[in-house]
């Protein structure tokens, strides 16, 4: 999706979603007092959390633009598994259980809204061209890690895609890294669950383009002792409970290069 030339000063960027239904109501209530001109989800609304429809009308009536995940398309085409790029059994058999009861809670209407959301979104702002996808520009469901994914790839990533700023998701991990000639490469983080450092909020990305940019990550706080009582109502796996309780993940580990693994509990 091309949106083209803008007059975005200040955007608001999130990914994973995860249905974490109460993160993201709690971001939308709080950017109204931002001054956001425009609102981006990354992509994986489903996942990990419970009732996944709850998802589906805070993003319309937040006027959410929303780029298709792995997670997204796996759902929207009825596919047998996430897509999410893990290769260890564990993350794998935790993965399973995360999507077979997504899809399961899935409606029809969300499904259908899910397989129509565009790969990724371009627009121009005050000069800069601005790439935002899922996990990289070139694979969905790709991970790039602030510890592992050197600057000369970054590099190709912008002369490839002709872009400024690139934003992405996926990892589960915020950061950021400055580049030559002003390209600025960012990953959003996820609000649908904390990012693995002890602490029970989650993260979003605040964006300005003038007078240059910058960007501002924002721990976001919302009812997670809420979200983990209907998560065990959902009789979803304890392991994914403990995470949101306390900060530290307990799946989904052998994807994290060493450095990102050793600042966890496990």
């Amino acid at each position: 999706m091309d949106i083209g030339i803008t007059n975005y000063r200040r955007i608001c960027v999130f990914g994973g979603v995860y249905n974490n239904y109460l993160a993201l109501s709690a971001l939308l209530r709080e950017v109204q007092s931002l001054n956001i001109d425009a609102v981006f989800c990354l992509g994986d609304l489903g996942a990990f959390g419970p009732h996944p429809n709850r998802v589906y009308p805070l993003l319309i009536e937040g006027k959410v633009r929303v780029v298709q995940g792995n997670y997204d398309n796996s759902i929207g085409n009825d596919r047998d598994d996430c897509q999410c790029g893990y290769t260890d059994p564990r993350d794998n058999y935790f993965a399973q259980i995360s999507y077979d009861y997504t899809k399961a809670n899935t409606s029809a209407e969300f499904k259908e809204y899910q397989k129509a959301l565009p790969p990724f979104i371009r627009f121009e702002a005050f000069g800069k061209r601005v790439l935002l996808c899922h996990g990289s520009p070139r694979r969905t469901n790709e991970f790039l890690w602030e510890t592992a994914t050197p600057t000369h790839l970054l590099e190709k990533l912008f002369s490839d895609y002709q872009a400024d700023l690139i934003c992405v998701t996926h990892t589960g991990i915020k950061w950021q890294r400055r580049l030559r000639d002003e390209k600025l490469f960012v990953n959003a983080g996820v609000i649908g669950r904390p990012e693995n450092d002890g602490r029970a909020n989650v993260w979003y990305t605040i964006i300005e383009f003038t007078p240059e940019l910058r960007v501002e990550f924002r721990a976001l706080e919302y009812d997670h002792q809420r979200l983990a009582k209907e998560m065990a109502e959902e009789k979803l796996p304890k392991e994914f409970i403990e995470t949101i309780l306390t900060g530290w993940w307990t799946t989904c580990l052998e994807i994290l290069p060493g450095k990102e693994r050793a600042r966890g509990k496990f």
